[in-house]
């Protein structure tokens, strides 16, 4: 969006021509296109293990987005984001310690 630049008013015409950028951005398309891959395998995922199991790993995302960040875009991470970060990839290494399943025999 910053590409994009700044929507100074609401007419009609400036907010059409935004639009139209937006959708001519390959970043939005990109983005669009890395948020169905991540439905497609969050689905097959949730087809082989319970949500209970799947939903805690998954935000092991919240880790790499913040080490991404900070290593390859040059963002600053305060040590509170980083404290964050540290609960988050413990909490995915225990829930990794568990089985994927855990449903009870009948």
């Amino acid at each position: 969006m910053k590409d994009v630049a700044a929507l100074a008013s609401g007419n009609q015409g400036q907010v059409a021509r935004v639009v139209f950028l937006v959708l001519r951005s390959e970043y939005v398309w990109l983005g669009i296109g890395s948020l169905l891959v991540f439905f497609i395998a969050y689905s097959l995922v949730l087809s082989w293990a319970d949500y209970s199991y799947v939903q805690p790993t998954s935000a092991f995302a919240y880790s790499t987005s913040a080490l991404l960040g900070h290593f390859v875009l040059g963002e600053v991470v305060s040590p509170l984001q980083w404290a964050g970060v540290t609960v988050i990839a413990l909490g995915v290494f225990i829930v990794g310690r568990t089985s994927p399943s855990s449903m009870e025999k009948l």
